[in-house]
C-alpha cells in the first residue's frame, strides 16, 4: 500500500458544516471512508494557514487515492490536493535506479 498526504481547504459552506459536524465528526467521517477503501487514516490535523485539513492516508494504489480527491472535490465544499508519499527506502531504491535523461540544450 501506498501513503498519501491529503491538503484539504473548506469553502465557506465547507466550514458551515465543520462547525455543525465537529472537528472529530470530519476525522471520524474520513478514517471510516479510507477504511471501506481497504487503506487507514494515519493522521488527522487542522492548521492555520493555506490549508485547513492535513491527512495521511495509507490506500491500496493511486486509482484510490484518486477517487478519495474526486468524491471530496465534487462536493464542492472541499477542495483537496493530493500528494503521493515516498518512504526513505523507497527513495534508495529510485537512487539505484539508471534513467537516462539530457537536460534541454545540452
Amino acid at each position: 500500500m501506498s501513503k498519501y498526504l491529503f491538503q484539504a481547504t473548506y469553502t465557506a459552506s465547507g466550514t458551515k458544516g465543520l462547525i455543525s459536524e465537529g472537528g472529530t465528526g470530519r476525522r471520524n467521517l474520513i478514517a471510516h471512508m479510507c477504511h471501506e477503501l481497504g487503506g487507514k487514516l494515519e493522521s488527522f490535523y487542522y492548521a492555520f494557514g493555506e490549508s485547513d485539513v492535513y491527512a495521511v492516508a495509507e490506500l491500496p494504489d493511486g486509482v484510490t487515492a484518486a477517487s478519495v480527491t474526486l468524491a471530496i472535490n465534487q462536493s464542492g465544499a472541499v477542495h483537496v490536493k493530493t500528494t503521493v508519499l515516498l518512504s526513505p527506502e523507497d527513495v534508495d531504491i529510485a537512487a539505484q535506479k539508471t534513467t537516462k535523461y539530457r537536460a534541454p540544450g545540452e
